[in-house]
């Protein structure tokens, strides 16, 4: 079901709990929100919704990348940047990283690894960062 989006510094502000499979209801909503905003939209994360537990989507380069529990591992080169949020008004200037590599759970709580770069890696950077309580 389509969510309203959160914009509540207060309730982002706070850091999200590990999603279970109780949490699967929560990840269909995400899946559901990032759909009906992708025109303009390249990334959500489930806080973003009001359900504060740790699941990203994002729209990766060939395909949507969904991730449970998501955490990054390593990250190289950074670089200034400029981002929006659908949950803030304006643009913030943040340091970002060209490579990232991030650990996750897939629907199956399988767990996977993989390196990122350029815009995808942004995007999951900001994302992840939404889970941590970090707004930008």
């Amino acid at each position: 079901m389509e969510k309203p989006i959160v914009r509540d510094v207060f309730f982002l502000s706070r850091k999200s709990t590990p999603v279970t499979a109780d949490d699967l209801a929560c990840v269909q909503d995400l899946i559901d929100t990032f759909n009906a905003h992708r025109h303009h939209c390249a990334g959500m994360a489930a806080n973003m919704i009001g359900c504060a537990k740790r699941v990203i989507i994002a729209a990766g380069d060939k395909m949507t990348l969904l991730m449970l529990n998501p955490v990054i591992t390593a990250k190289k080169q950074p670089y200034e940047t400029s981002e929006g949020c659908l949950s803030l008004d304006g643009q913030r200037k943040t340091t970002r990283y060209r490579e990232i590599t991030v650990t996750w759970q897939d629907l199956s709580f399988h767990k996977h690894t993989h390196k990122y770069t350029g815009f995808t890696a942004q995007v999951l950077q900001h994302e992840i960062d939404h889970l941590d309580g970090i707004i930008i």
